[in-house]
């Protein structure tokens, strides 16, 4: 089994809303918060600024790390156990932002994090999870 390093950046608006995508494509038919793999020699705040840019085309100001979780279920059937560090950054525009890989996401949606759409992307249910108990880590 292979250890993956990832990011999950919780986007907030001035209303406490999370910015969600419904994932397509070998994710589908997920909800999820928006972020990536961390290349080689890449900070996890440069990971998250660079993949919400290619994700949904807006330029992070100041994310920070907020957590890290264990996730043994999303690439299990691949051998990998991914390890997310969790990120939250503000936005505080009014325009939604815009999809720019509708292979990754079909949709678009600010979401109350107490009521998150269904079905849910685990990385993203425990970011939004260590972000609500203002826990660092979570271990399942």
């Amino acid at each position: 089994m292979s250890v993956v390093v990832g990011t999950g950046v919780i986007i907030i608006n001035n209303k406490g809303e999370v910015l969600l995508g419904k994932r397509s494509g070998k994710h589908a038919p997920y909800w999820s918060i928006f972020g990536g793999h961390v290349d080689p020699g890449e900070t996890f705040e440069a990971c998250a600024i660079r993949e919400i840019q290619e994700e949904i085309g807006i330029t992070l100001i100041n994310p920070h790390v907020i957590g890290l979780c264990n996730n043994l279920q999303t690439y299990q059937e691949e051998g990998k156990h991914t390890v997310s560090v969790c990120l939250l950054a503000k936005y505080d525009s009014d325009t939604l932002p815009v999809i720019q890989e509708p292979d990754k996401f079909s949709a678009i949606i600010w979401c109350s994090p107490d009521t998150l759409p269904e079905p849910h992307f685990e990385a993203s249910r425990n970011a939004i999870h260590l972000w609500q108990t203002q826990q660092f880590y979570l271990k399942k």
